[in-house]
């Protein structure tokens, strides 16, 4: 199973270059995570893959809000994956946001628009970093790659 992930697309609206990417990116994707700061539910609707599925961030509005929860999990196979986007400093975030699960064999979360793919004991801990690439953006997203193990790989977007 090939999930997609990405985090912190702040897209008021979505481009053609946007669109096409996550279509060259995603192609092949049994899943879609979003780790919030989509800004626009638009965003959504122009991923393409049999499943996906979001979660509210920090800079997304009350209509956004209100559509999508701030935790979820999600089974992936033999896996569980907590899903979040995250809060406050970057320093240490990993860490916090991790504590929000238990029972999760991975953590996929956003925010700190920094890329973070490493494993704390037995959770791996994963960060696609910021599709956007303003304000302390990496230009990045993920693939996790899931079969007798979890793995991800972050590539530029």
């Amino acid at each position: 199973m090939r999930i997609g992930v990405l985090a912190d697309t702040h897209l008021r609206e979505v481009d053609p270059a946007f669109a096409e990417k996550a279509h060259r990116h995603f192609a092949d994707v049994d899943m879609i995570l979003h780790a919030g700061d989509l800004t626009s539910l638009a965003v959504l609707e122009a991923l393409e893959a049999p499943q996906v599925l979001a979660v509210c961030g920090n800079m997304d509005g009350p209509l956004v809000a209100a559509q999508l929860p701030v935790t979820r999990v999600v089974q992936a196979g033999a896996f569980k994956i907590g899903l979040i986007h995250g809060w406050g400093s970057p320093v240490g975030l990993a860490e916090r946001v991790s504590r929000e699960f238990s029972g999760v064999d991975a953590v996929v979360f956003g925010h700190a628009h920094l890329p973070t793919n490493h494993k704390k004991g037995a959770i791996l801990l994963f960060n696609p970093g910021s599709v956007a690439k303003g304000f302390r953006g990496s230009g990045t997203a993920g693939i996790l790659e899931v079969g007798k193990e979890i793995a991800g790989r972050i590539f530029t977007f």
